[in-house]
This record gives C-alpha cells, structure tokens and sequence, in this order.
C-alpha cells in the first residue's frame, strides 16, 4: 500500500478550508483517510498561522515510506524553516493619466483647394 501525505479540501466555494491528511494513494481526495495531521487555512491573515502540523506524526509517516504531495511538502519545508514571507506594502498611488485633447481639424492653407464634399 503506498501512503501519501496531502491535503483534504473541506468548506464552501470561495472559502475553502484543507486537512492535512495521510490517506491511501489510490483513495478519492475527501475519501477516508488513516490519520489527520494537521490542517491549513487560506484566510487566515497571518501567514504563519496559517499552517498547523503535527511534525512529529509527520516525520514518523514519512520514516515509514509516505511522500508528501508538492504543496505539502512546500508547506512541511516553509514550518521548519520559519519563512513564510512578510505581506508587502500595497504599491504608491499614481497620478492619474491626463486625457487627451481631440486634435481639431488642420484648415486649409491658402492656395490649396479644400476637399469635396459629397
């Protein structure tokens, strides 16, 4: 049986809300899984809240032959190592553009014949 560590999605459209499970490679994503071990939720504001492990669980899944799935495995690296990133300052205002002025029609110069009309 192969054994993968990866997140269950769970809450509402626009407002999702992930478990971090180990669970049957084979199962279907919010199928039954064998042990939770943490969860992760986008909304919250502080980035460093919002990932919750259990690394010690963690590490004992991964020591007998589970692999994380790519984000998780981002997510596991990013709670080690502290670093989830300050939110940046919100970029300076510019001035508006200035609207550009319609040209008005060039009048003929003297001696040239002024278009037809018609």
């Amino acid at each position: 049986m192969s054994v993968r560590i990866r997140m269950k999605k769970l809450g509402r459209k626009h407002q999702m809300f992930f478990r971090i499970c180990v669970i049957d490679r084979q199962k279907a994503r919010e199928g039954l899984h064998i042990e939770e071990v943490g969860t992760y939720d986008p909304h919250v504001e502080d980035k460093s809240k919002r990932v919750k492990l259990n690394l010690e669980r963690i590490e004992y899944w991964m020591s007998v032959g589970a692999t994380p799935s790519d984000r998780v495995a981002t997510l596991i690296k990013k709670v080690k190592n502290n670093k989830f990133g300050a939110a940046s300052a919100p970029p300076a205002m510019l001035a508006p553009k200035a609207v550009p002025v319609p040209e008005a029609p060039a009048a003929p110069a003297e001696g040239e014949a002024a278009p037809a009309e018609g």
